[in-house]
């Protein structure tokens, strides 16, 4: 079988994770939480830098900091995993689901900007939807698959209409927009080390940003509000924090930045080329305003009905794609969520895109297998005889 996702562990990770234990630094405290921390600034051109326990308490502790509070509503693509949502109802909030650009699956932000201007008003300075009368305080655009949304445009519509802008950047380390690093474009971007990412600490997560004030304000509450160096606390915290034994493969896999992230694209560009002019099938977008980390590559089939047929069928002949994203609009616990009036995209796509191998360890010929095997596939033909 060759896997869909797995890590690189090729590098420094068992030297690292060998120091862990001859200094007995295992926990939360540690060089390579500080390592880490320090390589991510530089990696995404943030001020600084909060290691995680997670992708998911990352998000819900940025959404804390950025001023969410219980019964807020905040903007969010339904077409993203579900952590996204899961970490505003963290914060006792609820998403508001927006449909996605075709051009790059990333938030709609024409139809955020429409549906603030229809639906919306402000007062004092916040803003509030007028038929549930409720507060809208962040939005919160998905990098998926590491493209991202015009973020300029999203800028603006948080300063025009008062919102917090958080990025769930959790598979777009690497990426980059018109030639700025990814901790510039919002106030705070969550960013996940599970074990499907490019760069994994098996799990963990990373907030980064630009603001002192605001990463302070994250350090403090995740780390349990302590106020050193007595037993006080100002605050019910959070511990949030990551260990230093994941830390380690962390700052192993962050030395690798740029090969793994060289070969995600070259992945993506040889599925790209392969498929770009196949009956039946389409392939992942790539946006001109963008340079994508490429986390997951694949294609997309004109007919829903056949993906999961596909797929299987893939997975038989030893490769190991899956089906992708459901909408979380469409997951039992969001089913009375408020949505925008129209997520005609996302309902039209989610269920055809197939995701294909795309491991940063993959190899050429394996490569060259996925593609040959996909084909044959597609066109009902014998994989062997492909050429």
């Amino acid at each position: 079988m060759i896997p869909l996702a797995v890590p690189n562990l090729s590098g420094n990770e068992r030297a690292y994770l060998n120091e862990c234990i001859d200094t007995t630094f295992v926990s939360s405290v540690g060089e390579f939480v500080n390592r880490l921390e320090k390589d991510a600034a530089v990696a995404t051109g943030a001020k600084g830098v909060v290691a995680t326990s997670a992708g998911t308490t990352a998000l819900h502790a940025a959404l804390l900091v950025l001023g969410v509070r219980p019964g807020d509503l905040v903007i969010v693509p339904s077409f993203t995993f579900i952590a996204s949502a899961n970490a505003v109802r963290h914060a006792n909030a609820d998403p508001w689901f927006f449909d996605i650009d075709p051009s790059s699956w990333c938030i709609d932000l024409k139809q955020v900007r429409k549906e603030l201007e229809e639906h919306c008003v402000i007062r004092r300075g916040m803003t509030y939807h007028r038929a549930t009368g409720r507060r809208v305080t962040a939005m919160m655009p998905v990098y998926t698959l590491g493209n991202m949304p015009i973020m300029d445009e999203a800028r603006a519509i948080c300063d025009e209409w008062h919102l917090a802008l958080l990025a769930d950047a959790a598979c777009a380390i690497g990426s980059t927009y018109k030639g700025r690093q990814l901790a510039e474009l919002a106030d705070l971007s969550a960013i996940s080390l599970n074990g499907n990412k490019t760069v994994t600490a098996g799990g963990g997560g990373l907030i980064v940003g630009i603001d002192d004030g605001l990463l302070d304000e994250v350090r403090h509450l995740t780390t349990t509000a302590r106020v050193w160096p007595n037993y006080d606390f100002d605050r019910v915290g959070y511990n949030y924090r990551l260990t230093n034994l994941q830390a380690a493969v962390a700052v192993a896999q962050l030395e690798r930045l740029d090969e793994f992230v060289s070969r995600k694209r070259e992945v993506r560009a040889a599925y790209n080329n392969a498929f770009a002019n196949l009956e039946g099938i389409g392939t992942f977008p790539e946006p001109n305003w963008c340079e994508s980390a490429c986390w997951f590559s694949g294609v997309v089939l004109d007919d829903k009905t056949h993906t999961n047929t596909f797929v299987k069928e893939l997975n038989e002949a030893g490769i190991g794609a899956k089906a992708f994203w459901k909408p979380v609009h469409l997951q039992e616990p969001y089913a009375n969520s408020l949505t925008a009036d129209d997520l005609s995209v996302t309902e039209a796509l989610w269920s055809r895109v197939v995701t294909l191998p795309c491991s940063t360890g993959i190899s050429d010929p394996e490569i060259a297998t996925v593609i040959r095997t996909t084909r044959a596939l597609l066109k009902g033909g014998d994989s062997q005889n492909e050429d």
